[in-house]
C-alpha cells in the first residue's frame, strides 16, 4: 500500500508537515487495567485535567505535537475522552484498535476465530470506534506475555498483521518485559506486514543488544518506551542499550517514550511524568555526545515514519 503523509488522530486526519514538534509513540491518557489482585493500573476521567494539564506544558516547553496513545480493546479505552483530552491540551492524539495480551483478552478474542478478529479491526479502522466514529490510526499495543505467543495471542496477532495489509495502518506491540520480540516479528511479518510497518515493544526492558541489533538490522522499530520507570530497568540500562543501537548505525529504527501507564507516574502524582524523555533522558543522550539531528530523528522523524510508512520528514 502507497506511504501516505497524514496521521489519524482524535479530532480528524493531520499532515506530517503541521508535526514540527516532537512525538510521544507509546503512551497512556486513560486505561483500566485493574483486575483480581492488581489495583491502581487506572487513568480515569478524574485525571483527565491533570493529564492535559502536563500535556499542554510539554507543548509550550518542549513542542510536543503528537502522543500515540496505544489504549485498545479491553484496556478501557475510551476515544471521546481523548478527543476531550487533545483539545484542551493542543496536542494532537492518536488512538489504536487490537487486543493486548491474553490476561487482558474479552470474550470476544476466547469465542473468535481470526477471520472474525479480522472484522472487528476492520470495521472499526474503516468505519470509526462506536458511536464516536473516530478511526484509529495505529494498531497496537498487540500483546504477548511471554518468549511465545499464546494460541490467542497468536489470533491476536495474526488479525492484526491482515488488518494491518489491507487497511494500510502500522503495528506496535506489547512485549512483555521485552521478551518475545523476534516471535511477534516472524509471525507478523509472516502474514504480510513489511518490518517497517512493525514497533516491537518495551525492549528497554530486555538487556541484549544483540537482539535489538537483529530487529534493527530485519527493518523493524526497536521501542525504547517505558523511560523513566526505574523499578523495572534502570534508566541508565536504557542510556546505554540506546546508545548501543546508535553506535551500530540504526537510529533511523529508535523509537522513545515513557508509557505512562497508571495515574502514580502523573506529575500531578508526584510521578516521573509524559516529560521525563524530554527533561531527564534526552539531556543525558547529548551529554553523550548524541547530535540534534540524531535526538529529532528518534524523536519526530521516525514515529511519524513508523506510522505513516512514509519517508523521511
Amino acid at each position: 500500500m502507497a506511504p501516505v503523509t497524514t496521521v489519524r488522530t482524535v479530532t480528524g486526519p493531520l499532515d506530517t508537515s503541521a508535526l514540527r514538534g516532537p512525538v510521544l509513540p507509546h503512551e497512556h491518557l486513560r486505561l483500566d487495567l485493574d483486575r483480581p489482585g492488581v489495583h491502581n493500573h487506572t487513568l480515569h476521567a478524574r485525571h483527565a485535567d491533570a493529564i492535559a494539564h502536563e500535556l499542554a506544558l510539554l507543548h509550550g516547553e518542549f513542542g510536543l505535537s503528537l502522543v500515540v496513545e496505544q489504549t485498545c480493546r479491553g484496556m478501557g479505552r475510551d476515544v471521546a475522552a481523548l478527543a476531550g483530552i487533545s483539545t484542551a491540551c493542543g496536542v494532537a492524539v492518536v488512538t489504536a484498535t487490537g487486543w493486548y495480551h491474553e490476561a487482558f483478552h474479552p470474550v470476544e478474542v476466547r469465542d473468535g476465530d481470526t477471520s472474525s478478529l479480522v472484522e472487528v479491526l476492520r470495521r472499526e479502522i474503516e468505519e470509526g470506534i462506536g458511536p464516536t466514529r473516530i478511526r484509529p490510526g495505529l494498531i497496537g499495543e498487540v500483546g504477548t506475555g511471554g518468549d511465545r505467543p499464546s494460541p490467542a495471542e497468536r489470533r491476536t496477532l495474526t488479525a492484526a498483521a491482515r488488518a494491518a495489509v489491507t487497511t494500510g495502518l502500522s503495528v506496535a506491540t506489547h512485549a512483555h518485559l521485552g521478551r518475545g520480540g523476534l516471535a511477534q516479528l516472524r509471525l507478523l511479518t509472516g502474514q504480510g506486514l513489511a518490518p517497517h510497518r512493525i514497533a516491537l515493544g518495551h525492549q528497554d526492558l530486555l538487556d541484549e543488544p544483540a537482539t535489538h541489533r537483529r530487529l534493527a538490522a530485519e527493518g523493524a522499530y526497536v521501542s525504547f518506551d517505558t523511560i523513566g520507570k526505574n523499578h523495572y530497568q534502570d534508566d541508565d540500562v536504557r542510556l546505554r542499550l540506546v546508545l548501543a543501537l546508535l553506535e551500530a548505525g540504526h537510529a533511523d529504527r529508535v523509537l522513545l517514550s515513557c508509557d505512562v501507564s497508571r495515574h502514580t507516574y502523573l506529575s500531578a502524582h508526584g510521578g516521573t511524568g509524559y516529560g521525563h524523555l524530554f527533561r531527564t533522558f534526552l539531556p543525558r543522550l547529548r551529554a553523550a555526545g548524541v547530535p540534534h539531528d540524531l535526538i529529532d530523528r528518534m524523536t519526530r522523524r521516525n514515529p511519524l515514519r513508523f506510522l505513516t510508512g512514509g519517508p523521511d520528514t
